[in-house]
């Protein structure tokens, strides 16, 4: 397996004027060899020596939440990509390079570095709309472009340009355990405001499903389950009142209980009964 190497070799000969290595002899080579260890070895020699390409075209794509090794290592990828696809017979490597490394990062920063994931035609408009705001705001008199100023400029719909913007905010989040206001002052951060579930609206469906169960309880079974649940009686005090054995108290209210439990869950099998 080819190893992607980050760091190009003092011996690497190249033009004095760019970073344009001659490799086309390599690469006819490269071209006849089958698979296997020579093969990978000028692989290896053609991606040292068109590293310094890679990472010129790493270093363009700095400044946007990714360290400059990650970029390096990512074009690496893509220079060996192309390196693996090129045919020497349809012109130089280089055209043909370019644009596949170039597209491994833009790809990298697509799929890797968005906090919150959106599809790929909402990061381009996103993208879009971010150009133009630059442009604009480096027009006089637009300091803060509209909506209308983007839309124009972009050829975008308003409601489009809205959605870019939107977008805008979902490539980096805020974590909850950040501040909200003044950190000094000590308030809460923004996990405290969030919601949380309510039991109590659970609870509301439970009643009202068991609401016709109960009323067709007999009498007696109807006022143990509510000493029992509503006034937390105990068994025992329960059987005092109703002058009943404590056993035969829970064997009640287990009958009582499952009773309920089925009707609510088969009602009409209870209401054809």
């Amino acid at each position: 397996m080819t190893t992607v190497v980050t760091t190009a070799p003092t011996e690497t000969a190249t033009r004095p004027t760019d970073d344009a290595p001659d490799t086309a002899a390599a690469f006819r080579r490269l071209a006849v060899l089958p698979d296997g260890p020579e093969k990978e070895r000028v692989q290896e020699v053609l991606l040292r020596a068109w590293l310094p390409m890679a990472h010129r075209i790493a270093w363009r794509f700095r400044g946007k939440g990714e360290s400059a090794d990650d970029l390096r290592q990512v074009a690496a990828l893509g220079l060996l990509k192309a390196i693996r696809r090129f045919d020497p017979g349809r012109g130089p490597f280089e055209p043909f390079a370019i644009p596949t490394i170039r597209g491994e990062l833009r790809r990298h920063f697509r799929d890797r570095m968005w906090d919150v994931r959106v599809p790929r035609r909402v990061q381009e408009l996103r993208n879009r709309v971010r150009a133009a705001c630059v442009e604009l705001a480096h027009t006089p008199g637009s300091p803060h472009p509209t909506v209308a100023q983007v839309a124009h400029r972009t050829g975008l719909s308003e409601e489009q340009v809205r959605e870019g913007m939107t977008a805008l905010e979902s490539y980096s989040a805020l974590s909850l355990d950040a501040a909200n206001g003044d950190s000094d002052a000590g308030g809460p951060n923004l996990a405290d405001l969030l919601g949380e579930p309510d039991d109590g609206f659970q609870l509301v469906v439970d009643r009202e499903s068991v609401k016709d169960a109960v009323r067709r309880l007999p009498q007696r079974e109807r006022a143990i389950l509510y000493l029992r649940f509503f006034e937390d009686w105990t068994q025992s005090r329960i059987a005092d009142r109703m002058g009943i054995s404590q056993m035969h108290v829970s064997r009640l209210l287990t009958q009582t209980c499952a009773r309920i439990r089925d009707e609510t869950l088969s009602p009409a099998e209870s209401s054809t009964s």
